[in-house]
């Protein structure tokens, strides 16, 4: 998957995250993180972010996440709207998308 575009998901309310995704030159995923937790769980949510988009098969993506105290699960599907949405996809591989959890 490719981003192509920027696109935007969720929201900024308690604990939710923001995730916004744009193209990035380079063969990179760079992650801009605004959270008020960032000290105890910042590693951890970059760790979310990028896990799930090296599983979409991206590897070059500007992130810019703003997290409000979102669980990792809230964090992975933020990500993963997200990246659908930057990339103009519009069906989910749900099977694939589901093995994750296994």
């Amino acid at each position: 998957m490719e981003i192509t575009k920027s696109a935007v998901a969720g929201t900024v309310e308690s604990s939710d995250i923001m995730i916004t995704l744009d193209p990035h030159e380079g063969a990179l995923i760079e992650i801009e993180l605004d959270s008020s937790v960032e000290k105890q769980f910042g590693d951890q949510i970059r760790k979310v972010i990028k896990e799930t988009l090296e599983k979409l098969g991206i590897t070059s993506a500007k992130v810019v996440a703003v997290d409000k105290g979102a669980l990792d699960c809230t964090i992975q599907a933020r990500t993963v709207t997200a990246a659908h949405r930057a990339a103009d996809q519009q069906a989910y591989n749900w099977k694939e998308i589901d093995s994750w959890n296994a």
